[in-house]
């Protein structure tokens, strides 16, 4: 599965960031509430981990947020961090960039912060459950995640009906038949989870604080604190 999934967005690395903001229906809402939710000052020095980094998206609205912030960004498609290279090339020491898959390596490091979005929806259940503990155990105290990710409707109707409704939104904002192909095979190894049963795992895992700050459509953006 994990070598499908990397095949699957090494192919899509190059178009990946045009296709996002039609692809994700109130784009600037999801990623501005998922840098809102990190607790700390513009001006602060903090340590910042991105899982799934792919092009490093989500971790170019943290480095424009937070100056000061130092970013690893982790992937498992080398393609798509390949991008990321590129995008931070004059950033110097302050990103680091490595090729991994989080579901099956531990986490190394430690972090005031870690973010994620669109990635953690592809692991299976469990391995959301115990990636939340090790995430929680990289935390410094006081330390935030912050996760914008899909997730699944409490029932069957109402799954088709989020979907059916995303389908046709990102049809009117005019999203090209080759992207949208594109993303459809993508979301074929998608293993979403319900946002109450990803809540729970966070309690379990420790976290504090959780909010649930964004809902729309097939997207979320919730966070944590340690």
């Amino acid at each position: 599965m994990a070598n499908s999934v990397q095949r699957a967005f090494d192919l899509a690395a190059g178009d990946y960031d045009r296709a996002r903001r039609r692809l994700v229906p109130g784009f600037d809402d999801f990623y501005r509430t998922a840098i809102d939710l990190i607790p700390f000052g513009r001006e602060d020095e903090i340590d910042v981990l991105d899982l799934g980094a792919g092009t490093g998206l989500l971790s170019a609205f943290v480095a424009y947020s937070f100056p000061r912030a130092r970013i690893t960004m982790l992937d498992i498609s080398d393609e798509m961090l390949a991008q990321a290279r590129v995008r931070f090339e004059l950033g110097g020491d302050r990103f680091r960039f490595i090729v991994s898959d989080y579901a099956e390596a531990p986490l190394e490091g430690s972090y005031d912060a870690v973010v994620s979005a669109l990635s953690i929806h592809h692991l299976a259940d469990a391995q959301k459950a115990a990636l939340f503990s090790q995430v929680h155990a990289a935390l410094k105290p006081g330390g935030a995640f912050v996760n914008g990710d899909q997730f699944r409707a409490t029932t069957k109707a109402l799954e088709k009906s989020h979907h059916g409704r995303w389908l046709a939104r990102v049809r009117e904002l005019g999203v090209g038949e080759k992207d949208l192909a594109q993303a459809l095979e993508r979301m074929k190894f998608d293993r979403t989870a319900t946002l109450d049963d990803q809540l729970r795992w966070m309690r379990e895992a420790g976290f504090g604080a959780i909010d649930c700050a964004y809902q729309h459509l097939i997207f979320t953006v919730y966070s944590g604190r340690k």
